[in-house]
């Protein structure tokens, strides 16, 4: 960001970071893609290897990637609510069913639990309701920004939304809580403009796990902004399942075109 663009952006009325032209943060129609009861979460297909099914909730087009890029480079801190809100939307139908302990005596056979409110998922509210009975906490883990990047931004923009989506969460009984488990380990390019195999070599060994984090043996929520090729998602998850953690769900605000086959 340039400092006459900073002032300019200062001094300027707030308009809709999606389309310029209304009043506000979001307009209505802006907002759309990203929550309200017409936007369930929906499997990402083809899911990337390694990974569990992988849930998000918007597409990456429209004024989507113009949201996004408000947020994470333009310095609109406050879109960090509409963006956690989508995140917790598609993190609540990633859930699975809890493990019961050992002890547990199977429940009888016969028609399973209604599906939650995000649609024909195995997780949404009834998933949620199930964690929350379990007493398991689960850690919710983002994939970082590159240290430079979050130095160039001012602010971490993953770590805010996901605080955003753990208060709706925990707020709706669903005993979550914002980990930040994984750092990088060495300096990665930036991956715009790259292919698949080249995002998937660029990132190779680039993630490992805080070791105050202390994930051996729990079972995390892995989560992200965007998913392109998911080679981000799934160097995340070998470095979390280096540490001795079990990847159980995934999810991400929105999806390329790519991997919205829902």
């Amino acid at each position: 960001m340039s400092f006459f663009g900073d002032l300019i952006d200062f001094l300027l009325p707030e308009t809709c970071a999606g389309c310029g032209g209304e009043p506000g943060l979001l307009c209505g129609s802006c907002a759309a893609p990203l929550y309200g009861p017409a936007r369930p979460a929906r499997p990402a297909r083809p899911a990337p290897p390694g990974l569990p099914p992988l849930w998000t909730v918007a597409a990456y087009e429209g004024p989507v990637p113009k949201i996004f890029s408000a947020y994470k480079e333009h310095g609109r801190t406050a879109l960090a609510t509409p963006l956690g809100e989508a995140l917790a939307t598609a993190v609540d139908a990633a859930l699975p069913a809890p493990q019961p302990p050992a002890s547990t005596t199977p429940p009888p056979s016969g028609p399973g639990p209604p599906h939650g409110a995000s649609g024909a998922s195995p997780g949404g509210a009834a998933a949620g309701g199930a964690w929350a009975a379990s007493g398991e906490l689960m850690p919710v883990v983002w994939v970082p920004s590159g240290r430079g990047a979050a130095r160039r931004r001012g602010h971490d923009p993953m770590r805010q939304a996901v605080a955003v989506a753990v208060r709706r969460l925990r707020a709706g009984g669903v005993p979550v809580v914002a980990v930040g488990g994984l750092r990088q380990c060495r300096r990665v390019a930036d991956q715009a403009g790259l292919g698949a195999r080249a995002r998937r070599d660029n990132l190779s060994g680039a993630l490992e796990a805080v070791g105050r984090a202390a994930l051996a043996g729990r079972r995390v929520v892995l989560v992200d902004d965007v998913i392109t090729t998911g080679a981000s998602l799934a160097e995340a998850a070998r470095a979390l399942r280096a540490a001795g953690a079990d990847v159980v769900a995934a999810a991400t605000v929105a999806a390329t075109p790519l991997r919205r086959r829902w």
